[in-house]
């Protein structure tokens, strides 16, 4: 199977705050990301969010920061309680981006 991602991912124990853009729900879900790349993300909920679909999302990264960003759903996957996700990023600033690629860096140079 061919590798389809764009960039290095990274695993992230973090959550976000996720919440529908169009108006037709408020309700914001706690999710828990699996892997984090400067162009996407990837993550688990017990929410049931809808393919296509453009979240606004607040990322708290690994410095305490929080990333401000729009997440396009591409993939959805069941397993048993929880629905797997992944998502792109949609007009993410550089500078926010930027930061995701350093740490991944940070980490591969620890981690040698």
């Amino acid at each position: 199977m061919s590798e389809k991602r764009k960039s290095k991912r990274t695993e992230l124990l973090s959550k976000i705050l996720i919440k529908r853009l169009d108006g037709s729900k408020v309700e914001e879900a706690t999710i828990d990301v699996t892997d984090l790349s400067k162009t996407g993300v990837g993550f688990t909920s017990s929410k049931a969010l809808t393919i296509g679909a453009v979240y606004e999302t607040y990322l708290t990264i690994w410095t305490r920061e929080v990333l401000h960003a729009f997440v396009e759903i591409v993939r959805i996957e069941k397993k048993d309680s929880l629905y797997s996700y992944g998502g792109i990023f949609i007009g993410m600033p550089e500078m926010d981006a930027a930061r995701i690629e350093t740490y991944q860096t940070v980490e591969a140079q620890n981690n040698r």
